[in-house]
């Protein structure tokens, strides 16, 4: 006696064959940029990829010169499994650029800004993870410490988390002194041009140097100036403030609740890495050091933060 055969049926055409294996496939993740009101007069750019069943949210914050577009090709590969968020921080892209008399583009305020979206945006903190860069840093961990419970962990890199000038490029360490910091904003804005194509190439070898998407260099060449306010000017700005916030974080160090992650370029010319295996170290987190990388790991080693992402929703809150 002979038992049918339980087996499915093969597509008897090319176009049954087609149909057959698109419904084998992941769907693709929908991309939006848009706006969103956070209050206080803020209106912020923002990218948002998101799948049809996402097990988290990811948070992506940028630094300086970057907008949102630094973040839309991990987003494309993480909006599969994971909604994407990332947005302009005022001063940056295409969000707003309120004068300095009421915003300071402070770290500070920037934590607010943070604080503000994440509300805005209805993110279930319980399910999500921010990857924060260099400007982007500090202002994550600020706002931790006001609210432990904003991100199920938070990954941060290539950033001054204290004041230690000593780490830092001489640039850098002239926006923190007062008698310096104009005529510094000043160059700056005066080579804007030479900063957009060099600053993510700095300290790397050749054979390390990267291109940027070009849609991405598009949008920070025309971004670098709206409303009045330059990308130069909120550095500025944010750095005027910098040292104190500076001290308030590392007063308060010991408040920090979060669980946190430091990520460093090895080749950072711009932020030693000493900076980061003292946070990891006074924090208790874990401290990867990326040989051959610069200071935008996220641009030239993507799949590294890729991997870093994932990992951070697969531990234990």
């Amino acid at each position: 006696m002979t038992t049918p055969s339980t087996s499915p049926a093969l597509p008897s055409s090319p176009s049954d064959r087609r149909i057959a294996a698109a419904l084998q496939e992941p769907p693709v993740p929908s991309t939006e940029i848009g706006f969103l009101d956070v209050g206080d007069d803020l209106v912020l750019r923002r990218l948002v990829v998101r799948g049809a069943a996402p097990r988290g949210t990811v948070l992506f914050l940028h630094g300086f010169p970057e907008t949102l577009h630094a973040w839309t090709g991990i987003a494309a590969s993480l909006g599969v499994d994971y909604a994407v968020h990332a947005f302009d921080w005022p001063g940056y892209g295409l969000s707003s650029r309120p004068p300095v008399e009421r915003f300071a583009y402070a770290p500070r305020d920037y934590a607010k800004v943070l604080r503000a979206y994440i509300a805005a945006a209805g993110i279930d903190r319980s399910r999500l993870v921010i990857y924060a860069t260099d400007i982007g840093a500090l202002p994550a961990l600020l706002a931790a410490l006001d609210d432990p419970g904003i991100a199920r962990r938070i990954i941060v890199g290539d950033f001054a988390p204290f004041d230690r000038p000593a780490h830092m490029a001489p640039n850098l360490r002239s926006l923190k002194v007062a008698e310096t910091a104009d005529a510094i904003r000043a160059h700056m804005n005066g080579t804007s041009d030479e900063i957009l194509a060099n600053v993510f190439r700095r300290g790397l070898a050749p054979e390390a140097q990267f291109e940027l998407a070009p849609d991405f260099a598009a949008d920070m060449a025309r971004g670098w100036t709206q409303g009045g306010v330059t990308a130069a000017d909120a550095l500025h700005h944010y750095y005027a403030h910098f040292t104190r916030d500076q001290d308030a974080f590392e007063a308060q160090l010991d408040r920090l609740a979060t669980p946190v992650e430091v990520v460093w370029g090895g080749k950072d010319v711009l932020i030693d890495a000493d900076m980061g295996a003292e946070l990891a170290r006074r924090v208790g987190a874990g401290f990867t050091l990326l040989p051959g990388v610069g200071h935008f790991p996220h641009l030239q080693a993507p799949a590294q933060t890729l991997r870093h992402v994932r990992a951070a929703f697969d531990a234990r809150p």
